[in-house]
């Protein structure tokens, strides 16, 4: 097996490993008027997105209804607005994520007297899958080794930071659970002694009811 036809391979089988840990959703779903629906992605800071929405006319070839537009917001963890359209038909989105955590691109039709359907078709990547690699390739006239090896690169370094950032979100949930079983232990620390002194109370008063009844 040559030299080239390895590389090749190798390459082939780190970027098939990295389409773990960058993500492209590509799908098509339908929406009653009058509903909403949300779809949420873990993005990490500094990571690329970009996302497109098309809705599909019912009637092919003729122009899409009023009825059949939407209204859409992409929001960040904190609700910061990176995306919003209003009543629109079709239409993309781009932004370099400021903080981690659950992005949300949410979709609301109008309600209408007589229930319609809306086919929404969405595309949303996010990490090295955001990126147009036919462009780079056209622009700078690279070789398709030199491409894969650009890829290649992306692809390790996304996955360098992906590690990381999951070891970021192992501590905080480590952290959370410490500062958890801290505040049960507390309460229940609390719960006792709570429990021993209305049991200490209820014993001096029957002991206090007796003796006045003199039966002690």
């Amino acid at each position: 097996m040559s030299g080239s036809l390895l590389l090749t391979i190798n390459l082939l089988a780190i970027l098939s490993l990295g389409v773990i840990f960058n993500v492209a959703h590509s799908l098509r779903y339908d929406l009653q008027s009058g509903t909403s629906k949300c779809i949420s992605e873990e993005i990490k800071s500094n990571a690329m997105s970009v996302g497109k929405y098309t809705v599909i006319s019912p009637n092919e070839g003729f122009p899409l209804p009023d009825s059949h537009r939407v209204t859409v917001r992409v929001n960040s963890p904190h609700g910061n607005n990176y995306h919003f359209g209003d009543h629109v038909e079709a239409g993309n989105f781009a932004f370099t994520a400021a903080e981690s955590g659950g992005y949300t691109a949410c979709f609301w039709t109008p309600d209408h007297k007589v229930p319609v359907t809306v086919t929404i078709e969405f595309d949303w990547r996010t990490g090295v899958a955001a990126k147009d690699w036919s462009n780079v390739a056209k622009k700078g006239q690279v070789e398709t080794m030199e491409l894969e090896l650009k890829k290649l690169y992306d692809t390790v370094t996304s996955i360098h930071d992906e590690m990381f950032y999951l070891r970021e979100r192992e501590e905080e949930m480590q952290q959370l659970n410490r500062s958890t079983n801290s505040k049960m232990a507390t309460l229940s620390f609390v719960s006792l002694v709570i429990c021993l002194s209305v049991a200490g109370l209820q014993f001096w008063h029957l002991k206090t009811f007796f003796e006045r009844k003199k039966l002690l």
